[in-house]
């Protein structure tokens, strides 16, 4: 089965190669949220799953939507407070290398 390269979108078409694949890590982190993602690259929620569809296999993109739809520890507005890890400090600390 051959994939055929998609044309980036155009907010895509700002983003490096290692921005791409930052939005990808820090997507995959499940403390990682939706908003420190935003904060770092400028990338909104609905672009960051734009982001996921077109880089990543089909079943890996069904994979990572399933682990995130309704997970608190993405949004900052659901956490529990008392939680014991901040997603910035994981964010700083987990760079690509790219």
């Amino acid at each position: 089965m051959s994939f055929m390269a998609k044309k980036p979108s155009s907010f895509q078409r700002h983003l490096t190669p290692g921005d791409i694949s930052a939005v990808i890590q820090m997507a995959w982190e499940d403390r990682t949220t939706f908003e420190t993602i935003f904060e770092r690259l400028g990338v909104t929620e609905h672009e960051v799953i734009r982001i996921m569809r077109s880089e990543l296999r089909p079943s890996s993109f069904r994979m990572w939507r399933k682990r995130v739809t309704g997970r608190k520890t993405k949004h900052r507005a659901l956490r529990d407070p008392d939680m014991p890890h901040h997603d910035r400090a994981i964010a700083d600390h987990r760079r690509p290398n790219a």
